[in-house]
């Protein structure tokens, strides 16, 4: 899975000459938030600031100003109610400048790395671990991926992705920062319940996902209480299974979809 705003190939070749789209501002209900960017040739567009009438009316912009041989760039106020028909209410200010594409790629690199992220540590690179990293790749989330075997991670490009084969799970679970992100799916169900219990040990993570069954659920809050990591208050802070509720398939790309729904809705509940 890749997203509009990172994969901005076919009419960006080097040297190529465009208009660089901006969200510079929004007021209300907008399609996307500041900072959003697209590409704009004569030919053709990458990335989206939203479509819909808005989008039309910014690439039919873009190309009147590429065809300027005098004006470099424009500021434009779009109401998205009355100008655009627009059912979202509210208003969004764009920038439209004209740049050549290794420019323009990196004003892009620059918005995507200004994005807030939010820290995650998963546990796992088998066939769920690695749909899991397709679905988060696009999202705002750095990623720390734990796995001892080496040969399983896939070719890992992303600045906020990093691989670590080296490190004890549970000694990257202790030295994590606070308001940590959590998801646990390796190969041992042992390995698992280890890093579960180090996750609600610390007892300020902000979501602790494990893979597995109900049935798998309660032999771990069993063995939890037991040993006395967590009373039953705390047994609510863990999350298995995982993924959105109702969606019941087994694949690892649906898993993966759900489970980037679920992180996105706690981010949503808790930030």
């Amino acid at each position: 899975m890749v997203s509009p705003d990172q994969y901005m190939g076919r009419y960006m070749g080097a040297g190529a000459a465009g208009v660089l789209v901006t969200v510079a501002e929004t007021k209300g209900s907008a399609p996307r938030e500041a900072g959003t960017v697209m590409w704009v040739t004569d030919t053709g567009a990458e990335g989206t600031i939203g479509g819909g009438n808005l989008e039309y009316q910014a690439i039919q912009q873009a190309r009147i100003l590429l065809a300027d041989v005098e004006k470099k760039r424009t500021t434009q106020t779009y109401p998205l109610g009355p100008l655009l028909e627009q059912c979202c209410g509210g208003s969004v200010v764009l920038t439209l400048e004209k740049m050549n594409a290794d420019r323009a790629r990196a004003s892009r690199d620059a918005a995507l790395n200004a994005r807030v992220r939010y820290p995650l540590y998963m546990f796992g690179a088998g066939h769920v671990g690695k749909a899991v990293y397709a679905a988060l790749k696009p999202l705002p989330f750095n990623v720390y991926w734990v796995d001892a075997r080496d040969d399983e991670f896939p070719p890992v490009t992303e600045p906020h992705v990093i691989t670590d084969h080296a490190s004890e799970p549970v000694d990257v679970v202790k030295s994590a920062g606070a308001q940590a992100l959590y998801l646990i799916f390796t190969h041992s169900h042992q390995l698992d319940y280890e890093i579960t219990k180090a996750v609600l040990a610390r007892g300020d993570a902000l979501y602790c996902g494990l893979i597995g069954s109900k049935t798998k659920r309660a032999r771990f809050e069993n063995r939890l209480l037991r040993e006395k990591v967590v009373d039953e208050n705390g047994l609510s802070a863990l999350t298995c299974p995982i993924g959105v509720p109702g969606i019941n398939g087994k694949e690892p790309e649906i898993i993966a979809a759900s489970v980037a729904a679920e992180l996105l809705q706690r981010l949503n509940r808790y930030v």
